[in-house]
């Protein structure tokens, strides 16, 4: 996803995980499917999160920004929402991701804004919009997630 310390965290999210010994801005990934496609996070909260993809090299056969790389956005960014909101005592497990495609992009960035719809104990929901470089939608998700307890899970 570009470098981690571009990705702006609200300090209080860095100190929770610094207190934890884990250094939030590192950790921080998409994975390597997140870094193949181009996703740069640029801003990341419980509130908002908003990342930029490239089309180029994410095109279906017709030349188009492929919908499965829309919801690689998407479940991206409702991903990082939801594990910012459910703290360093949880991690966020996608189990229901619903996308709407509305038109087609044949090249330039696409931006993805995922924004809260509920915030709860065991689960999270995102809404996100995707639009093109002239913020025309391009896709609506919604991504809804578990929040588990982090107890046993790998942590860098």
């Amino acid at each position: 996803m570009g470098e981690q310390s571009k990705v702006k965290f609200p300090q209080e999210v860095i100190d929770e995980y610094a207190a934890l010994g884990i250094d939030l801005p590192a950790l921080f990934s998409a994975g390597h499917l997140g870094t193949r496609m181009g996703i740069q996070v640029l801003e990341a909260s419980a509130e908002r999160v908003v990342a930029t993809m490239p089309v180029e090299g994410n095109t279906q056969p017709y030349g188009l920004l492929h919908g499965g790389a829309s919801a690689v956005l998407a479940e991206t960014l409702g991903s990082v929402g939801s594990m910012l909101h459910g703290g360093s005592s949880k991690i966020a497990v996608g189990v229901d991701l619903n996308c709407t495609h509305h038109r087609g992009v044949r090249s330039g960035l696409v931006t993805g804004v995922a924004t809260p719809v509920h915030r709860g104990r065991s689960t999270a929901t995102y809404e996100i919009v995707i639009t093109d470089e002239q913020d025309k939608r391009v896709c609506t998700a919604r991504l809804t997630c578990l929040l588990r307890d982090a107890e046993g899970a790998a942590r860098g």
